[in-house]
């Protein structure tokens, strides 16, 4: 009975849902990490939506001079339940990757359309859709008079695309949560709403930057070409790491380790110029059992290997680095109450597993709290249209509400 009325109250606050969603789309904040503004608009807005909705919340400011206003702001919303020595969080982010080649997208991506029953733009589903969803789960409750069993806790915070040292980890230092508290990450899943993750790969990113001699280009005998050096060495390094490491778990989706060269930056702005520098990186997903030690290991043995061969220095730099902590129990109770509001919620079995990683359950985990990564995606997260359907929204919202009152 009560999940019926909460699917009521929650299907009846649909318009509203899609136009916070559009809202937050519309608000660039790119992590200044990758050049962006940050978070600090959004987060007004987000102050004045609480606001209204008659929530109390408190902010908390991580310095960053990069960003505008010099603050990278993270928000918590605390409402109280029967239990009053423990809380229920869902955790959300607000900030966003860039846009990537704006040509590939049909508008502009922070100016959002629906078409076809899904929200575009960027951020819409990575991680706007969860957060409106679980703000619009609690908000059911407030409304319908229904204590949760539990205080319930919602946070929206920075930075989590670069690594969360302004977000959930600079919250984590300021003793917001408690080691019996349980965790909601609302940042990856399957289309069907199935997958539950329970653990994380460790993250590597690696910065290879290589020196040789810039001359014209009608002379190269007379310089270093840098980017031929660079091209070599990574496609060798490339080949090299997935045939050292090339061990398989089936419990996480993929199952084997990824090794991706991924950003490249500008070396010279003519074409008859050969650079003398080149600086390129890799973003390495790593499955537990194999060390990132060994990982950097292979890099730089390669990287000497290389230097040596053509007389470039190749330098390797850690741009990132988290080893996988312990995955979350599979018959933890947060576990078990995800996979009960799933299973009434949507009528499928959870398939529990692990990722790629990335979220914030992993500093949770880290600590031995334990925390689950669900959500309704259809994977177009860092991609050219970024978009959420609004069905998933809604079904969201109300597996998130059932977990609260349940």
């Amino acid at each position: 009975m009560e999940a019926k009325r909460l699917k009521e109250k929650i299907e009846s606050y649909r318009d509203e849902m899609v136009k916070t969603l559009m809202e937050f789309v519309s608000i660039n904040s790119v992590n200044p990490a990758f050049g962006g503004p940050g978070e600090l608009k959004k987060a007004e807005w987000l102050e004045s939506k609480l606001k209204d909705m008659g929530f109390e919340f408190e902010r908390y400011d991580a310095e960053d001079e990069r960003a505008e206003g010099g603050v990278r702001p993270n928000l918590v919303v605390k409402a109280p339940g029967k239990d009053s020595s423990r809380t229920l969080w869902f955790v959300s982010h607000m900030d966003v990757v860039p846009e990537g080649d704006r040509t590939l997208w049909k508008k502009d991506p922070f100016e959002p359309y629906i078409e076809n029953g899904r929200i575009y733009g960027r951020g819409s589903e990575d991680n706007g859709g969860s957060l409106v969803a679980s703000l619009f789960a609690l908000k059911a409750l407030v409304d319908l008079g229904i204590e949760p069993q539990m205080n319930t806790g919602l946070v929206f915070v920075a930075d989590e695309e670069a690594g969360s040292e302004r977000g959930i980890r600079f919250l984590i230092n300021k003793n917001i949560f408690k080691e019996k508290d349980l965790f909601v990450v609302p940042d990856a899943g399957v289309p069907d709403g199935s997958f539950v993750e329970i653990a994380e790969k460790s993250i590597l990113w690696l910065r290879f930057t290589v020196s040789g001699k810039q001359v014209h280009a009608s002379t190269p005998n007379l310089g270093l070409n840098a980017s031929r050096v660079a091209m070599n060495f990574l496609s060798e390094l490339d080949r090299l790491l997935h045939e050292v490491f090339p061990m398989k778990d089936e419990s996480f989706s993929p199952p084997e380790s990824t090794f991706e060269p991924t950003k490249r930056l500008s070396n010279v702005d003519n074409v008859n110029t050969v650079p003398g520098s080149d600086i390129s990186f890799f973003d390495c997903r790593v499955l537990p059992q194999v060390k990132l030690d060994d990982v950097l290991e292979v890099a730089r043995s390669l990287a000497a290997i290389h230097s040596r061969k053509t007389g470039a220095e190749i330098k390797v730099d850690v741009v990132q680095r988290h080893d996988a902590p312990e995955p979350t129990p599979k018959d933890s109770e947060a576990v078990t109450r995800l996979s009960k509001a799933i299973e009434s919620c949507r009528g499928v079995k959870p398939v529990i597993g692990g990722i790629g990683g990335g979220t914030c359950a992993a500093h949770f985990r880290e600590k031995g709290w334990h925390a689950v990564v669900w959500s309704t995606i259809e994977g177009t997260a860092h991609q050219p249209n970024e978009n959420k359907r609004i069905e998933d929204l809604i079904a969201d919202a109300l597996v998130f509400a059932f977990m609260m009152a349940e």
